[in-house]
């Protein structure tokens, strides 16, 4: 347990919790949405500081990040509870459970911020990542991993939802490299109706925020769901988007959707709708779209938009860097490629 850093103390001891958009108001004795920010006696405090459920050596390819130190491996942390309740959840295990009772739990792992640098450096890691459920949830512990991380000379990765306030994302913003969020959709209505949050707005002015206030460094992902979000239109508006507002040199990955929880009934994405959504983006002028969850045989190359040398080849998770100079410019022609290396 640790006290919150961003709250506000309201009549009749009731809290107003600013960590992400929905702002909680918290009755004492209860918990927040997320189901890991408890009331107590008129002061918010974080129920799964140092609680992880999950933590796992991964490429950093499998976020996916295409264009931030491609071919690394990244410390991966996941914990409990999420601020959205999407229909289609493939952790929700983890992301829908209560995080007060289960930090009770001595079968979860707790460790303190020094202990996950210590494990990173012993992996040989070149960053950390948080991961597997919401991470703006467990700012506190992620804030106080991310200095550390800083010092030892890791690079630091959010998968978020894009949920975040804006207080949140500054405090944690000088210690964060990576952003890698999701647009799920264009329309409001597929948020309010699969996720139960009112309008995609704040998401996009957070993401802006993170690239031009804080210099992050941005892949978005859109999990393509058959008969909800991939409509001509919706993706035309997401790619356009992207391109407006983060720029064309924004990657921009294109998933397949497979059937889970409450959507097990839909069909997984066909291939030809992923290629459709690529060609999209493309048309749209993103000159990096990527197509992902099915495997190596197309969509997951990088090449050059300039001269079209082949830039980084991709097998699975095998990453190969074949043009790209330690600038993140291409060999061949000196176009700025905007990877981190």
């Amino acid at each position: 347990m640790q006290k919150a850093i961003l709250f506000d103390q309201l009549p009749a001891k009731k809290c107003r919790c600013n960590v992400c958009l929905r702002r909680c108001v918290i009755a004492p004795d209860n918990l927040g949405y997320c189901k890991t920010r408890k009331n107590i006696d008129g002061s918010l405090f974080s129920m799964i500081y140092g609680v992880v459920s999950s933590e796992m050596l991964d490429p950093i390819e499998k976020k996916p990040l295409y264009h931030f130190y491609p071919g690394s491996s990244v410390y991966s942390l996941g914990s409990f509870g999420c601020n959205f309740r999407c229909d289609f959840c493939q952790n929700w295990e983890i992301s829908f459970q209560d995080g007060e009772s289960l930090s009770k739990n001595t079968l979860e792992t707790q460790l303190p911020p020094e202990e996950v640098i210590a494990r990173a450096k012993s992996l040989k890691t070149a960053g950390i990542a948080w991961t597997y459920n919401e991470p703006a949830i467990w700012l506190e512990y992620t804030i106080d991993c991310a200095k550390l991380a800083k010092k030892a000379g890791l690079y630091t990765v959010y998968v978020t939802n894009g949920y975040a306030a804006p207080e949140a994302l500054d405090e944690i913003g000088p210690y964060l490299d990576a952003y890698r969020v999701d647009i799920k959709s264009f329309d409001d209505k597929f948020y309010q109706e699969l996720i139960r949050v009112p309008a995609l707005k704040p998401i996009l002015e957070t993401t802006i925020r993170a690239l031009n206030k804080w210099e992050m460094h941005i892949e978005i992902v859109t999990n393509i769901i058959p008969t909800k979000n991939d409509s001509v239109p919706n993706l035309q508006k997401i790619a356009r988007w992207i391109k407006e507002n983060l720029g064309p040199k924004t990657p921009w990955h294109v998933t397949r959707f497979f059937p889970h929880a409450k959507l097990s009934h839909l069909p997984m994405t066909p291939l030809p709708t992923l290629k459709d959504a690529y060609e999209i983006g493309k048309s749209e002028g993103l000159e990096f779209v990527y197509i992902g969850n099915v495997g190596p045989e197309f969509g997951q190359e990088t090449y050059c938009p300039k001269c079209g040398t082949l830039a980084i080849q991709r097998d699975g998770y095998d990453t190969k860097i074949i043009n790209v100079d330690e600038t993140g410019h291409c060999k061949t022609c000196r176009e700025n490629l905007k990877i981190k290396m």
